[in-house]
């Protein structure tokens, strides 16, 4: 998958506040979506980035933009992690013990059967507008996720960084 191409949508289901949830990416038409694949529940990195993704979830919001979080694990340990280590944590977060997703965006380390740590962001029409995958020893950076979802909603082209409030170049 590339950027510019439309993600299919999908229906998966995940664990959110306490709930069993299924979700489709349809159900998000008209926002961007941000979807982050981390390697595993109970982990030392990943909730240094889920923890941060919730702090700035009003923000994505604020942007037109849902968060949904991803892993290989079962939403049983969602749940566990989640209320025993994250209750702050209000998006919903997908249990792909199948590696459908994580297959279908690139992101399976396939060995483990484990995702490395992916970020996608969606536009409001279904195309993929941006990827970012680090190695599992390297966090996310969720500031710089905000300021690439930012910079493509002005629809122009945007410098080396850029930062909202700033002059674009113009039209893409």
């Amino acid at each position: 998958m590339s950027p510019g191409t439309k993600v299919e949508d999908f229906s998966a289901d995940a664990y959110q506040q306490g709930k069993f949830i299924k979700l489709k990416l349809s159900q998000f038409k008209g926002k961007w979506v941000v979807l982050f694949f981390y390697p595993l529940d109970f982990t030392f990195i990943c909730p240094t980035e889920i923890r941060m993704f919730a702090q700035r979830e009003s923000e994505f919001k604020r942007h037109n933009a849902v968060v949904l979080g991803c892993s290989t694990d079962s939403l049983h340990s969602h749940k566990a992690w989640f209320e025993r280590d994250l209750p702050e944590v209000k998006f919903p977060v997908i249990a792909d013990q199948s590696h459908t997703l994580a297959g279908r965006f690139g992101v399976l380390k396939e060995d483990q059967g484990i995702a490395y740590r992916g970020t996608f962001i969606i536009d409001p029409q279904g195309y993929l507008r941006s990827i970012t995958v680090n190695d599992n020893s390297v966090g996310r950076n969720v500031d710089e996720t905000l300021r690439t979802l930012q910079a493509l909603q002005t629809g122009e082209l945007c410098p080396v960084s850029w930062a909202p409030g700033q002059k674009t170049l113009g039209k893409a």
